[in-house]
């Protein structure tokens, strides 16, 4: 009986212990979420399509282990290449840097017209990029319709007023004031031609499955630099542009697949004659290199 007479009792302590326990975990959840949301709300212009995606999704891929690109019974053909005497390579190696160095970020770009031949070669010059496992995950979009490059300036300047005067914070818009630059993009415009670089975050098998393609930003990302390398060896100019949350509408506009997201944006040309650059200088070879 007295037993039975202290069960309510113990019911009644159980359910409050439960309730406890509940709100404890909605308060924890309720912090994680809010510290989740500070998070985001820090750092409000991270663009989803400039996240790093080598992530495996083992899930999305039943390949039973296979290898998803090239032929695994492919050849391994003998290699040499052109070896030059030390001074040859000593005149080379200062030739080389001499001409990169004159490299500038240019913003003025004449609308004279440029031999797409010419285009087509510097971009087969970055497609010789090194990639992971030789996925090549690149498409160069070249845009040298008009209206298209308007369509473009049209979405880039719309979202960059905004990343200037609220995504962006005091701070970065300061650190672009010394230079010049705002969210008036004319040389979209005048360039004859823009190359969007996009990266392809997987690729598709003939069967329809999702093909892993590994490292998929940096490669994309060298082989961005030798197109830089390539455009100053034939006397063009760019200025390298991310434009913020303007991936989804461009991917759109452009008709290209869910897969791609775009990385780079180079308008192309010659520099106008009144051109001009920020006066700056670059790191000392001492700031930028250790040997051990």
């Amino acid at each position: 009986m007295a037993f039975s007479s202290l069960t309510p009792v113990f019911v009644a302590i159980i359910c409050v212990l439960i309730g406890i326990i509940l709100k404890g975990n909605r308060k924890s959840n309720s912090k994680e979420q809010n510290k989740t949301n500070r998070k985001t709300e820090s750092r409000p212009w991270v663009d989803e399509d400039l996240k790093d995606s080598t992530d495996l999704h083992v899930d999305e891929e039943d390949d039973g282990g296979e290898w998803q690109g090239l032929d695994d019974n492919i050849a391994h053909v003998p290699f040499s290449t052109e070896r030059y005497a030390e001074e040859d390579m000593m005149n080379r190696s200062k030739d080389f840097y001499e001409l990169l160095n004159k490299r500038r970020s240019v913003r003025f770009i004449s609308d004279e017209p440029v031999p797409r031949e010419i285009i087509d070669n510097v971009i087969k010059t970055a497609g010789t990029s090194p990639s992971g496992a030789h996925t090549e995950p690149w498409t160069f979009v070249v845009v040298q319709d008009a209206e298209v490059k308007h369509k473009i300036r049209e979405i880039i300047e719309d979202e960059e007023e905004i990343n200037y005067k609220k995504r962006m914070g005091d701070r970065w818009v300061n650190d672009l004031r010394r230079l010049r630059t705002n969210w008036i993009k004319e040389y979209l415009d005048t360039a004859p031609y823009l190359i969007l670089i996009f990266k392809q975050v997987y690729g598709m098998l003939p069967d329809g499955k999702k093909k892993t393609h590994y490292y998929n930003e940096i490669s994309v990302s060298i082989a961005c630099g030798i197109l830089l390398a390539a455009l100053q060896n034939v006397g063009l100019v760019t200025v390298t542009s991310s434009p913020l949350n303007c991936g989804p509408r461009l991917r759109v506009l452009l008709e290209r697949p869910v897969n791609e997201k775009l990385l780079l944006l180079l308008p192309v040309g010659y520099p106008r004659k009144d051109a001009t650059v920020p006066d700056l200088t670059r790191k000392p070879l001492e700031d930028i290199m250790v040997v051990i």
